[in-house]
């Protein structure tokens, strides 16, 4: 799930793929990798995109945790938890874009 929360968080921002691995020293197709669930982040990753954001690792992490059998939260909660975060990110990029475009259209 970590990597559908670094393409929101990137489209919030409004960074194209192109802008953004270039902050990150990567290859637009490796990022689109990234995004697309194919490739494995790394921690030092992590802690450029929560310079680039101004996001804490933590908080980028909650979206990839997965939980250990000592946890008290059942992991299926914790899944059902990211996931409607994830899609409350999702409903407010589309938000965005939509009254940007509707603003756009009255100028």
């Amino acid at each position: 799930m970590i990597n559908r929360a670094l393409k929101i968080i990137r489209q919030f921002h409004g960074f194209t793929q192109i802008e953004l691995a270039r902050k990150l020293d990567l290859s637009k197709s490796y990022l689109s990798e990234i995004e697309a669930g194919k490739k494995n982040i790394s921690f030092e990753l992590l802690e450029k995109y929560s310079i680039i954001f101004d996001i804490p690792v933590s908080s980028l992490v909650f979206f990839s945790e997965h939980l250990d059998e000592t946890s008290t939260v059942p992991e299926r909660f914790r899944i059902v938890v990211a996931d409607k975060l994830i899609r409350l990110m999702e409903w407010v990029m589309t938000r965005n874009e939509y009254t940007k475009a509707k603003n756009n259209n009255k100028k």
